[in-house]
């Protein structure tokens, strides 16, 4: 008897901390701080670059879209594990129009769609963006004349 209850309690303990690592394992997010770019074909068939920065910080996510237009501040984002949405609110000749960006992201890759409203009818295209590797740093440099 007193075999069987050790057994049964050193099963639980296991059960238990296994449980514990695989909800911290889920709890953790991704992290998609950084610059991202990819490109995407517009109405009269040019190719138009987008660029996305963002920055996490503890449950905050924050950024802008740089597209033709200038920089677009980003709302109502969230990251959710490796899931990540927000939404891009432009004006065009006094008409607003806003983006919903959904994705998954997976290392240096965001893939999902971006969904929107043209002209009363629902639009939804595919957004595959790159991470752009972050830039080392530059190391000072003596001014000139100064000693070495």
């Amino acid at each position: 008897m007193q075999r069987n209850l050790s057994a049964v309690v050193r099963l639980a303990v296991c059960l238990v901390l296994a449980l514990g690592f695989a909800a911290k394992a889920d709890d953790k997010k991704a992290d998609p701080t950084g610059t991202w770019k990819w490109s995407s074909t517009g109405q009269n068939g040019q190719t138009r670059e987008s660029t996305l920065t963002l920055k996490l910080e503890g449950d905050k996510l924050t950024g802008a879209l740089t597209g033709r237009n200038g920089d677009t501040a980003i709302a109502n984002a969230t990251v959710k594990g490796d899931e990540i949405s927000f939404e891009v609110t432009r004006e065009f000749n006094g008409n607003k129009m806003t983006s919903t960006y959904k994705g998954k992201l997976s290392g240096d890759s965001i893939k999902g769609k971006i969904e929107s409203t043209r002209d009363g009818q629902a639009q939804s295209r595919d957004w595959d963006a790159k991470r752009e590797a972050a830039k080392p740093k530059e190391e000072a440099k003596p001014k000139e004349g100064a000693a070495k």
